[in-house]
């Protein structure tokens, strides 16, 4: 019997929006994409985790957003570059999500799906649902609601 954290059983076919992150290559599903945005002006937050970087004013929603770069366990984004944000949507509240850059969105088959890479571990090993393998390129799949908390 299977259940929903066996990773096989969240192998899916379809498109995801993916970006970069520190050189590697992610992915999110684009049904959970409201709309990606350059960088944004962030109200930093007294006292927030580590990975809330603050709110982000979106037409006027105050909107999360979350360092991925922290959430991941990678290194602090250089103090020269800007975030691109990817706001997401999950149980109809927006999150938005720091990344390096965007990249394409890709289909992506359920027979390409893999157990995330072993050499994931802490952090980024229980938000990544698994892995696809792309053109000489491995894709991660972010588990967007437990990357924000949900």
């Amino acid at each position: 019997m299977t259940t929903a954290t066996d990773t096989p059983a969240r192998a899916t076919s379809g498109q995801l929006a993916t970006f970069r992150l520190d050189g590697d290559l992610y992915g999110v599903e684009v049904e959970h994409v409201q709309e990606v945005l350059r960088s944004q002006k962030l109200t930093r937050v007294p006292l927030a985790p580590p990975a809330v970087a603050g709110l982000i004013n979106l037409r006027g929603q105050v909107v999360t957003a979350i360092e991925l770069r922290e959430r991941l366990g990678r290194r602090p984004r250089p103090a020269d570059t800007d975030a691109v944000v990817i706001v997401v949507r999950l149980h109809g509240e927006a999150v938005s999500l720091l990344v390096d850059s965007i990249a394409d969105v890709v289909d992506v088959d359920a027979a390409d799906f893999e157990a995330p890479p072993d050499t994931l571990d802490g952090q980024a090993r229980e938000l990544i649902r698994g892995a696809y393998k792309l053109d000489g390129q491995l894709l991660l799949a972010l588990d967007v609601q437990k990357a924000v908390g949900a």
